[in-house]
C-alpha cells in the first residue's frame, strides 16, 4: 500500500473527483478526513465505505471559505486520528458568465472557495508540517488555470492563483522537507461534463487528443502517485491530466 497509516485531509471529498481521492487514498492504506456542505448522506455513506475497509475516517460539515472552522477541523483531525501527513485542496465551485454580466459576488463567491479556501486549510496545517519536518500538499487546480476560458474569468484566474501558490510554497517550505505540487485536470467526467449540451460535448471532445474526458479515478491515481513515497523528489510541479487538451 502507497499510503499506509497516513493521515490525510481532502476537501470537497463526498463527490466527483473529491470522492474518487478519498476513495483510493483509503484503498492505498490511509486514514481519511473530508468535510462537505450539503452532501450529509453521501458523506456518511463514504464514511462507512472506508471504515469497512480498516481504515479510520472523519467527516466535517465545514465551509472551506471559513477558516476557523477549518482550523478547528484540522485540529480535530490531529486529537482523533493522532497525526497529519497529507492536505489535498480540492473542493471549488464554478460560476460561469460573459465577464460583462458578471455579478461582484460571482467573482467573490469563487475565488474565495477555490484560491482563500486552499489558504485557509494550508494555513490551518502548515504550522504542524513543519514541526515535524515532513508534509504533503496537494492541490486541485485546472487547464483552465493554464490557458484563457471564456466566461471563466472568475474561475480561471482562482486556477492561475493556485499554481502560484503552489510553487511560491514549495520555494518557502522546501527545506522542511514538506513538498507542494498541483495537478491541473481538464474535461473530468463529473457532473459538471454531464450537464453540459451533447453538441458542445462533441466540440470539446474534438480538441481532445486522446477523443474522451477524463475520470475522476485517473486524477485520483494522480494524486495518489503525488502523496506517495514514490514522488519524495517532485515539488512545485503542476502535473496536467487533460488527456493533451493543454498541450
Amino acid at each position: 500500500m502507497l499510503l499506509k497509516d497516513k493521515v490525510a485531509i481532502i476537501t470537497g471529498g463526498s463527490r466527483g473527483i473529491g470522492k474518487a481521492i478519498v476513495k483510493e487514498f483509503a484503498d492505498q492504506g490511509a486514514h481519511i478526513a473530508f468535510n462537505f456542505l450539503k452532501s450529509e448522506k453521501e458523506s456518511l455513506n463514504i464514511k462507512k465505505e472506508i471504515e469497512s475497509k480498516g481504515r479510520k475516517a472523519l467527516i466535517f460539515k465545514q465551509d472551506i471559505k471559513d477558516y476557523n472552522a477549518i482550523k478547528v477541523m484540522v485540529e480535530g483531525v490531529k486529537s482523533e486520528l493522532g497525526r497529519l501527513d497529507i492536505i489535498v485542496n480540492n473542493a471549488g465551485i464554478l460560476k460561469d458568465k460573459a465577464l460583462m454580466l458578471m455579478e461582484e459576488q460571482d467573482w467573490e463567491d469563487v475565488i474565495t472557495t477555490n484560491l482563500s479556501g486552499a489558504f485557509n486549510l494550508i494555513r490551518s496545517a502548515i504550522t504542524t508540517f513543519m514541526e515535524q519536518k515532513n508534509g504533503n500538499i496537494i492541490n486541485i487546480t485546472s487547464v483552465a488555470g493554464l490557458k484563457g476560458v471564456p466566461r471563466q474569468v472568475n474561475y480561471s484566474a482562482s486556477k492561475a492563483g493556485l499554481i502560484g501558490l503552489t510553487k511560491s510554497l514549495a520555494r518557502e517550505v522546501g527545506p522542511y522537507n514538506i513538498r507542494v505540487n498541483a495537478i491541473a485536470p481538464g474535461y473530468i467526467d463529473t457532473d459538471m461534463v454531464k450537464d453540459l449540451k451533447e453538441d458542445y460535448k462533441k466540440e470539446l471532445l474534438g480538441r481532445i487528443p486522446l477523443n474522451r474526458f477524463g475520470r475522476s479515478e485517473e486524477i485520483a491515481k494522480v494524486a495518489t502517485f503525488l502523496a506517495s513515497d514514490n514522488a519524495k523528489y517532485i515539488t512545485g510541479q503542476i502535473i496536467t491530466a487533460d488527456g493533451g487538451l493543454a498541450m
